[in-house]
């Protein structure tokens, strides 16, 4: 499970299923404590969307269990349900159904009443920006504005954790980054979040960790930087330099010091493969000035969620 200092408020416990043969998911195990955001990744098919659906107790396991701040979801499905919000990949509208209609069809749903119902829809639209366009049918809103207003549902019965299924599909660069936004604020008031994205370059903005899957099995979990670092110690970091004097020397000069794999000329500098720390990579910096290379950039590039990714998945189809 992932590590953290704090209590988990979801813990997803050696959970399998399977669909006829086929074993869609089998001993999966991860928790997200309370204000930290979980990326949950892995390739197409990797069973992603089913652990996520047995943690919104929309599924029945075969084996394991969930729990939500200790509530078993196999127990007490309903009480976990009061504390969940899920938002699915895809989600269902009457197309002449308007904003104001269709969060206020959910807030019935959820069982709010009264004064309790109107202040948890003026609650939500106001965060997620909705409150002008609330008569506004929902055929006639952007793919943007649509993921908000299924947000908006997802908020109103104000749920401790969230587990939010490709949210980022299909939106622009500036409604990613809006959503993007409105998830780091609602971890940032306590809530666990739980989201899945292709998109790896948004969720390495927002995650605190992530949990890896692929071909239905957890193939690492943990905070990012941990999980760097040793995919840095196993694959090597990239480094860039760039000289003042002949490049050529350069590359042929780091070519043949301890810890360096592979250089290739780029415009006026070098990159290379190094696998050694810190420590070393300080070394050979000293070692490239007294040679007289007079280097004026020497700087590695640690590996990112994408490169993580990659190092930790094989591409194997279920």
């Amino acid at each position: 499970m992932v590590a953290t200092t704090k209590e988990p408020l979801l813990e997803v416990d050696t959970i399998t299923k399977s669909f006829g043969r086929h074993v869609a998911v089998s001993q999966v195990s991860f928790s997200v404590p309370a204000g930290a955001v979980c990326g949950f990744i892995g390739p197409n098919g990797a069973g992603k969307t089913t652990t996520m659906r047995i943690a919104a107790t929309l599924e029945l396991p075969d084996r394991g269990d969930v729990r939500v701040a200790g509530r078993s979801a196999l127990l007490d499905p309903r009480g976990v349900r009061r504390m969940i919000g899920f938002m699915p990949d895809a989600y269902g509208t009457y197309a002449a159904t308007t904003v104001a209609e269709y969060v206020d069809f959910f807030a019935r749903a959820f069982g709010l009443k009264g004064k309790e119902r109107l202040r948890a829809i003026d609650s939500v639209t106001d965060f997620t920006g909705l409150r002008p366009l609330l008569e506004k049918p929902i055929s006639g809103l952007s793919k943007g504005m649509k993921q908000r207003l299924s947000l908006a549902k997802t908020l109103l019965n104000d749920p401790s954790i969230l587990i939010l299924d490709e949210p980022a599909s299909g939106l622009d660069p500036r409604a990613r980054v809006e959503l993007r936004e409105l998830i780091r604020i609602l971890a940032d008031q306590g809530k666990a979040v739980l989201v899945s994205s292709h998109i790896l370059t948004e969720l390495s903005e927002i995650c605190d960790e992530v949990a890896v899957i692929e071909s239905g099995t957890i193939q690492a979990t943990g905070d990012i930087a941990t999980l760097s670092a040793g995919a840095d110690a196993a694959k090597g970091m990239q480094v860039r330099a760039r000289f003042l004097t002949d490049v050529d020397a350069a590359q042929r000069f780091l070519a043949e010091q301890n810890f360096v794999v592979g250089t290739r000329r780029e415009r006026e500098g070098v990159v290379f493969g190094f696998k050694g720390d810190q420590e070393a990579l300080a070394d050979l910096l000293e070692r490239t000035v007294r040679e007289g290379l007079r280097p004026v950039e020497f700087h590695g590039e640690r590996i990112d969620l994408e490169d993580l990714f990659l190092h930790l998945t094989q591409g194997k189809l279920q």
